[in-house]
């Protein structure tokens, strides 16, 4: 057997057939050179090449964009123990605890809270709700005033921060004192430097705001000075810092020429709810989905979180508002609704300003637009401080320590007497 019938078994070599005229034809045809395109038609597919390129880049972010966004987690809230007036069998009034039913979260409605830190005190603190699914964000400043309890003593909001030892044992207190005070513990904190505000005003290329009033301060001591001329105009960070910090001028030595705000502070914080807006505004119309991680980044690079946020939540907060729709006429920002009060302090031998919550608004305003649970809060549950006739404090539901310190004087006891 030769070698081309071991080839083929069944014998016989193999035999190729002709090529048809046909396929001999179409062969020649295809290698007849192409009709060069014109100008125009190189264009044509040049600019068709680049969409089609950009168009999978797009996809493409798109697909990773949605694999590192991702809702946060919160905990469900621990079930809060109630109390209530009984008669015992001896006939007698007694007070016994009702233990709690573990109340229902709202779907995707998040709580944070936000204070601005200055020399160890939170003077800037804002609880805040987003509403996801309804896309609703509300917004309530906290007085730096109001009077809280603070282990067992009557302090001002403001100080809990330090008190608690700064950094994250400060943030878990400041957090127990707003639930406390609302009834809403915020599930996420931002800390945030002055210095940092400056830095994300700058990063979104600066806001157009109107300045209420002339704003000249000169802080010799921290090498600060604020230089603002009212009207409408585009401030970059260091303006920005200025108005938020803005509490009265001075003059180039740092000497206080005036009171500042008429009402105090409950005007300063007018301001800085009015340019918070205009941050909040600025941000909805110049972010898109492209730029979202980058702006979430150079947010986690300026402000303190402590891990209770990371860059993939922020993603997702701002591609739910942005695909969702987050307009400016469902943002909305409130104050604490609250009184004055005049409080004699035997620390300082002086009358000094604090500020009380109003029970029954201050609940209307929880449940209506930060209460997270599927029950509405109610009044036993809160620890609030009021005044009393006589001038003194006391809590709704906790226990005060130092009470006596917050009566004022007997009458013809030397010391300060109370402003009229």
């Amino acid at each position: 057997m030769n070698p081309e019938q071991r080839k083929n078994p069944r014998g016989g070599a193999r035999v190729q057939k002709p090529e048809s005229p046909r396929r001999e034809k179409e062969t020649k045809r295809e290698k007849k050179p192409g009709r060069p395109r014109t100008k125009k038609q190189r264009i044509l597919l040049g600019l068709y090449i680049a969409l089609t390129v950009v168009a999978a880049i797009i996809v493409a972010g798109a697909i990773v964009f949605g694999l590192m966004s991702a809702p946060p987690e919160v905990a469900l809230p621990a079930p809060t123990p109630r109390h209530t007036t009984i008669i015992n069998e001896q006939g007698e009034e007694v007070e016994v605890e009702i233990p709690g039913l573990s109340a229902g979260r709202k779907e995707q409605f998040y709580t944070f809270l936000v204070a601005g830190v200055s020399g160890g005190n939170t003077d800037t603190m804002l609880l805040a709700a987003y509403d996801v699914p309804n896309q609703k964000l509300s917004v309530m400043s906290l007085p730096r005033d109001t009077y809280v309890i603070y282990n067992g003593r009557t302090v001002m909001i403001n100080s809990v921060y330090s008190r608690g030892g700064g950094e994250e044992g400060g943030v878990e207190a400041l957090k127990k004192a707003v639930g406390s005070l609302t009834g809403v513990t915020p599930d996420f904190y931002v800390l945030v430097e002055w210095e940092a505000v400056g830095e994300l005003v700058d990063a979104i290329g600066g806001v157009y705001f109107d300045v209420p009033r002339r704003m000249y301060y000169n802080d010799l001591s921290q090498h600060f000075k604020i230089d603002l001329q009212p009207g409408y105009q585009l401030l970059d960070g260091n303006g920005a810092m200025g108005v938020l910090r803005w509490r009265h001028n001075s003059d180039d030595s740092g000497h206080i020429l005036n009171s500042g705000y008429a009402m105090g502070d409950l005007g300063r914080i007018e301001t800085q709810q009015a340019f918070l807006k205009a941050v909040i505004e600025k941000c909805l119309n110049s972010i898109s989905l492209g730029t979202i991680p980058k702006m979430a980044q150079i947010f986690l690079d300026n402000v303190d979180t402590n891990g209770s946020l990371t860059v993939n939540n922020l993603a997702w907060f701002a591609k739910e508002a942005i695909v969702g729709g987050l307009s400016m006429e469902n943002v909305h920002f409130m104050t604490l609704p609250n009184r004055g009060a005049s409080v004699y302090s035997r620390t300082y031998h002086n009358y000094q300003s604090y500020v009380t919550p109003i029970p029954d608004e201050m609940l209307e305003l929880v449940n209506t637009c930060f209460n997270p649970y599927l029950e509405d809060i109610e009044l036993n549950e809160l620890d609030l401080m009021q005044v009393n006739e006589d001038g003194s404090l006391s809590s709704t539901r906790g226990h005060v320590e130092d009470t006596k310190a917050t009566k004022p004087p007997a009458k013809g006891n030397s010391g300060s007497s109370k402003p009229t």
